[in-house]
């Protein structure tokens, strides 16, 4: 197989398993997927959904959030780690959004970035997922399949992504990114695959 075949056959055979794509982390609108992705960075997605109902009951906008003290919101998102770190960029990116976006989450990769506590992968979901713009976030489950399935050289997330964009049509990246998470934790965990194991790295590694 060729890169191109492997690609091809991965979106094929991805398409086949998980037809739907359910945004994995709960939340109601753009705000509310910001902060529950920005809590997810070095925690699990589940932990995030059981936090993220208390925290949203006691502010679920920017114009209330950036009222809450610090520590009240530090004290409901401990258990998703980095609280402090997290807590304040929660606060200070409301009033950001408040104060220069007309309290609204701006649709737009530099303004996102631009915000407390927001990296390239979380604005890249928040695009993906909340506004439709195609963006291909790349968390350690596709950075590990990409290199064990041999689209990339796996050197780091910047050139993953670099990559995938080239491999995959555009029209499919917001859909592929978490298809490719959810076989990632279901049938090529970074324990439970070796690159010899799973279907897809049987099928790509062995021709």
């Amino acid at each position: 197989m060729t890169k191109q075949e492997r690609a091809d056959y991965i979106v094929q055979r991805l398409e086949e398993l998980y037809p739907e794509t359910p945004i994995p982390l709960d939340h109601t609108d753009p705000y509310t997927l910001l902060v529950a992705v920005l809590l997810s960075a070095q925690c699990t997605d589940l932990r995030v959904n059981q936090v993220t109902p208390a925290l949203f009951e006691l502010a679920n906008t920017p114009e209330a959030m950036m009222q809450v003290p610090v520590e009240d919101i530090q004290a409901i998102i401990r258990p998703c780690g980095l609280s402090p770190r997290k807590s304040q960029a929660i606060s200070d990116l409301s009033k950001i959004l408040v104060e220069q976006h007309g309290g609204e989450v701006p649709q737009d990769f530099d303004a996102l970035e631009a915000l407390p506590g927001v990296g390239h992968k979380t604005a890249s979901v928040v695009m993906a997922q909340a506004f439709g713009v195609p963006a291909f976030p790349v968390d350690t489950h596709i950075h590990r399949l990409a290199k064990r399935w041999r689209l990339c050289p796996g050197k780091n997330v910047v050139e993953t992504e670099r990559y995938c964009k080239r491999l995959f049509a555009k029209e499919k990246w917001n859909k592929l990114h978490l298809q490719i998470i959810f076989y990632g934790r279901e049938h090529c965990s970074a324990r439970g695959c070796d690159g010899k194991t799973c279907e897809i790295c049987t099928t790509v590694n062995s021709k």
